[in-house]
């Protein structure tokens, strides 16, 4: 059994490496084609919000209980091959106190944009100095990050 998981991870992991690039649903890398130019000032990187399209994610004080359930069986096909609960670091680093450390905005754009994050946010590059491997995406909606944003608060203690 042990070795069946480990393949279904390995496969999942390899998976989700294969993909090379950045590319949205029109095909296109997101960078300017040749000899275009963004206009000055358009290209400022927040780093307490991260890179992506979440500028205010609504969080309440009480956990949802149903969205961190969904976030937990997401966490687990996609997530859980590489980060552990702890602070203690798998392939990628450890979950502990990451909704402490982060602004859920953060979270939410490194979970869906994850190759502009890995490219632009300190933070994340110095992790991947540590950890040595680049997080792959996942693909996740919306839906899904924000559920898996929800599970991650309870493992940080919101009740």
């Amino acid at each position: 059994m042990k070795k069946l998981f480990f393949i279904l991870s390995m496969a999942l992991f390899v998976s989700g490496c294969a993909s090379e690039g950045n590319s949205d649903a029109s095909g296109t890398s997101g960078q300017p084609a040749t000899g275009e130019t963004k206009a000055p000032g358009t290209d400022t990187y927040d780093p307490n919000r991260g890179e992506g399209k979440f500028t205010d994610v609504k969080v309440g004080d009480r956990l949802d209980g149903v969205m961190a359930g969904r976030g937990e069986k997401i966490a687990d096909l996609k997530c859980i091959s590489c980060h552990k609960l702890t602070d203690e670091k798998l392939v990628g680093p450890g979950w502990s106190g990451v909704t402490k450390r982060h602004k859920p905005e953060w979270i939410m754009n490194f979970m869906t944009n994850t190759d502009a994050m890995i490219d632009k946010d300190p933070k994340v590059q110095a992790m991947l100095e540590i950890c040595m491997v680049r997080m792959p995406n996942q693909n996740l909606s919306d839906a899904d990050a924000r559920d898996i944003l929800e599970f991650l608060r309870k493992n940080d203690g919101v009740k």
